[in-house]
């Protein structure tokens, strides 16, 4: 069977613009780690399932809404940036636009171009405005004006996929279980599977990006568990 050429279908290149994969991985693995290491830390204190249960609730609502606002944020900052260099560009496009179109044409001789093409490509974009307006902003600040990420789904990717994540090593205690070791499983199990998910986007290994994802977050459940430990049976640290 013939395969077709990538170039010859549409959407033959994932998401990478960071609309809304980003804050969802980002979210879950955040939310996993967080409520993971949260939990060994006060159960390695030796307190009660009842105030895991607690600590765990209060550290998946807060984490949510603090991932939600600060993804809402820094989306929303980065876009009116882009908003404020796009802006400036056309001032200069419309001010000087024969300056501009030697500076892509400069760039694209850079790159390998013959200047006689790039001279002529450069003053073929200059008669249509718009376009020349997003080919600089591409060229100049490596973004596509028109494809930028949306704050609200952001947030709310983040903010749903914190949840998720830090309710799964909660599951067992929700459901009558007592065990650390068993929530602590709970939650490796989806370290893993979130890490083997990512893969799916990035071409490595599913095993491979499951275990280096375990690696991380039970290094962060380690350690707390000590320090958890250690101020147990030291009665604190005042």
């Amino acid at each position: 069977m013939t395969e077709t050429p990538a170039a010859l279908r549409e959407h033959h290149h994932a998401d990478v613009s960071g609309g809304w994969l980003r804050p969802a991985v980002f979210g879950a693995m955040d939310g996993l780690v967080t409520n993971i290491a949260l939990i060994a830390g006060v159960g390695g204190g030796g307190v009660s399932p009842r105030t895991i249960v607690l600590t765990g609730t209060a550290g998946l609502v807060a984490g949510a809404i603090s991932m939600a606002l600060g993804e809402y944020t820094s989306v929303r900052s980065a876009n009116e940036q882009i908003a404020a260099e796009v802006a400036k560009e056309r001032r200069e496009l419309e001010r000087h636009p024969e300056a501009e179109a030697r500076e892509l044409a400069d760039l694209w001789i850079a790159r390998g171009l013959p200047e006689d093409l790039a001279v002529q490509v450069a003053e073929a974009v200059r008669r249509h405005p718009e376009q020349a307006l997003r080919m600089h902003v591409q060229e100049e600040l490596g973004v596509n004006p028109d494809e930028q990420p949306n704050p609200w789904a952001a947030a709310l990717s983040s903010f749903l996929c914190f949840s998720v994540g830090a309710l799964v090593p909660l599951l067992p205690y929700l459901f009558g279980a007592t065990s650390l070791a068993l929530a602590l499983a709970f939650g490796g199990l989806g370290l893993f599977v979130a890490g083997a998910a990512v893969s799916r986007f990035t071409n490595r290994r599913w095993w491979t990006g499951g275990l280096r994802q375990l690696l991380l977050g039970g290094a962060a459940a380690v350690a707390t568990y000590l320090i958890g430990a250690l101020i147990g049976v030291s009665g604190g640290l005042g």
